[in-house]
């Protein structure tokens, strides 16, 4: 007998309306469509990219027809954030509606890095000072060392009542505290070794993961697992992806590899008292001229290595490979020795980044920070393109689906499923039924769920054609006055976004002199948890920032009525990376401008943009300060990537608008 699409998703839509209505939510058709498809996926071995706007509910979208799937699938987002909102929240709740019907699997388990989990060899024999020795937190008292007691006190704690010993769960602490009670993978003296190895929490997080039928993990130990082949993740079928946009850029990340001759240095003083020969004083010789060769190297990206650069390269990569070869080797039944196997990995990470740099690949883009007073110059090297990788580790091995609220760029899903490895002419036509493909292609669907969301009722596109286009010494008077003009309309409710820390302090400052009855707060005067606290309390305050403000905010309701961004977010000329791609794309034949940096200010635009309506009773505007998304021939790109609200080149209708809302109107 044969199975219809129908048969097939009804289990689906069956168990997603138990669940909804166990959880007192309203069933959405942009939903109910998105799990059908991501059930399709599954069944298929098709991949599959949803955009799902805010308000969709895409986390209950694919996680019911995940459960119902009879292989493991991996869950993997790019924040905390929202794995800790899948964690804490949607799969506790989802799995006490659901758990217990029948042919559901609910078990599920999270899998982050190692050194997300505090190590209890290290908390207990202490950790390695920079000549080897091991030292107890005793022996550093301060303010460093009372903290790491603690962390120590809470470890301890936590072994004891089998808890999972995440670092988010840990007592707040710096990233130097952390490091005195957690390991990286190459610091691990291994859990077959290790006399805590049945104790170890990140060697239960596994065994744990081994038993689930779902794993929640993050973007980057996915990279690590399925690009890179070092298995970290128990064998899966499928792999649903969140915050898909964010894809391409965390697996670069996860590929990109630092070095600089401190870091050298270091790793030959841990080695001295291990190794017998001169191999770590060869070493500390050759970060003397690695240190040199950066010191004359000129900042930015390296078409052509200088010669002396090179020659330093060389000369870590030997005397880190002779370093390694010259630890003594571990005897069969004794204690492992903590400080030695940390100083060998670190010898051995020196010698895997100086061996990438030294290659010289044209796969590979490798460039010289500027340093800082603080921070002096280093090398760093990331990967030209990372698709093709993608393509031939993760999507050839696994159904992937790929979700977000902004996948579509400049209207369409090409831009997305090209940077992930997806050829457009394999795309599967809507509609259309599954069909036999050559064993090396990668079939795949795009769906657009859309949002509960009545944008062009909800909220206004306003583009000050009128600007000056922005210079590059920052924001001028006729920006800084427009910014104020309209804050004072909106009557504080105000979100800036800004391309730079310099101008988003100074429209604070100017917004300040020329409003102090509002309060403005700006990105750096607190951590931004405690920022946004304030910001979503008190109604009649603005906030201003960069970045970290873009993506990941969700202030709902009439504490954000009014979102300005000061310019079209494109990447810096000078970015080495960017501009190394964007000359890629030229010399094949293509427009490096628009694939490159118009499709990074596309992505950002609309993630800023998306900080307005969160709900389906938000109202209010989006004012872009720059005319280029009004006059250049690149705005039609930029705009058809939006949210679709109502768009005006008007000041006096916006500020109208921006009255009524206010009640000041």
């Amino acid at each position: 007998m044969t199975t219809t699409a129908a048969d097939r998703t009804s289990p689906v839509r069956d168990l997603l309306a138990t669940a909804v209505a166990a959880l007192g939510g309203q069933q959405r058709d942009g939903q109910v469509a998105m799990a059908e498809a991501v059930a399709d996926a599954f069944a298929d071995k098709e991949h599959l990219l949803v955009q799902a706007g805010t308000g969709t509910g895409k986390s209950l979208g694919y996680l019911v027809p995940a459960l119902l799937h009879d292989q493991r699938v991996v869950i993997a987002t790019a924040t905390l954030a929202l794995q800790h909102q899948l964690v804490e929240r949607d799969l506790p709740r989802l799995v006490k509606a659901v758990g217990t019907v029948p042919g559901v699997d609910a078990s599920y388990a999270v899998l982050k890095g190692r050194s997300n989990y505090a190590c209890l060899h290290r908390v207990r024999e202490g950790a390695p000072d920079d000549q080897g020795q091991l030292i107890q937190a005793e022996d550093a008292m301060g303010a460093m060392g009372r903290k790491v007691l603690e962390l120590r006190a809470w470890a301890e704690k936590a072994a004891e009542d089998r808890a999972t010993g995440e670092r988010d769960d840990a007592p707040r602490h710096t990233d130097k505290e952390w490091r005195q009670v957690s390991v990286t993978a190459r610091e691990c003296v291994g859990a077959s070794k290790c006399p805590f190895g049945e104790e170890c929490f990140a060697e239960r997080a596994k065994e744990k993961a081994q038993k689930s039928h779902l794993i929640v993990t993050n973007h980057s130990l996915l990279a690590i697992d399925a690009v890179e082949g070092i298995p970290m993740i128990p064998e899966y079928d499928a792999v649903v992806i969140d915050e898909a946009h964010e894809l391409a850029a965390r697996v670069t990340q996860a590929a990109t590899d630092e070095l600089w001759a401190a870091e050298v240095e270091r790793a030959a003083r841990r080695s001295i008292r291990h190794v017998e020969g001169e191999e770590a004083e060869d070493l500390a010789d050759a970060a003397d001229a690695l240190r040199a060769a950066i010191t004359d190297a000129p900042a930015g990206r390296f078409e052509h290595v200088p010669e002396a650069l090179a020659d330093a390269l060389v000369l870590v990569r030997d005397a880190a490979r002779a370093c390694v070869g010259a630890f003594p080797k571990a005897e069969s039944g004794s204690d492992p020795d903590a400080a030695m196997t940390q100083a060998k990995g670190m010898v051995q990470e020196v010698l895997t980044t100086a061996e990438r740099m030294a290659a010289n690949s044209e796969a590979d883009v490798l460039w010289r920070t500027e340093g800082t007073d603080r921070i002096p110059p280093m090398l760093c090297i990331a990967p030209l393109q990372v698709w093709a990788q993608m393509r031939d580790k993760l999507l050839s091995d696994n159904t992937v689906v790929l979700t977000s609220a902004t996948l579509m760029l400049g209207g369409d899903f090409a831009t997305v499923a090209g940077s992930v490895g997806l050829k457009p002419s394999e795309r599967v036509a809507p509609g259309a039924p599954a069909a036999d493909w050559p064993d090396d292609a990668q079939p795949w669907r795009g769906l657009d769920v859309g949002s509960p969301f009545d944008y062009a009722k909800q909220g206004i596109l306003y583009v000050a054609r009128h600007l000056p286009p922005p210079g590059r010494d920052g924001l001028g008077p006729a920006q800084l006055d427009e910014i104020t003009e309209l804050v004072d309309q909106a009557d504080g409710r105000t979100l800036g976004l800004f391309s730079s820390r310099r101008a988003a302090e100074a429209a604070a400052e100017h917004v300040r002199k020329k409003l102090p009855h509002l309060t403005t707060l700006a990105q750096g005067e607190a951590q931004l948890p405690e920022l946004a606290r304030q910001f979503v309390e008190d109604p009649h305050t603005c906030l201003f920032g960069t970045l970290g403000l873009w993506q990941g905010l969700d202030v709902p309701g009439d504490t954000c009525q009014l979102v300005i961004i000061d310019r079209i977010p494109f990447p810096r000329p000078d970015d080495p990376l960017m501009s190394a791609r964007q000359k890629a794309a030229d010399q094949a034949g293509g427009n490096g401008f628009m694939q490159v940096a118009a499709t990074h200010a596309a992505l950002l635009l609309a993630q800023g943009a998306g900080r307005l309506i969160r709900t389906t009773s938000d109202r209010g505007v989006v004012a872009v300060l720059d005319p280029r998304l009004a006059t250049a021939r690149y705005g039609s790109f930029l705009k058809a990537s939006l949210p679709p609200m109502w768009p005006t080149n008007d000041p006096k209708v916006v500020r109208q608008a921006l009255g009524r809302l206010s009640g000041r109107a």
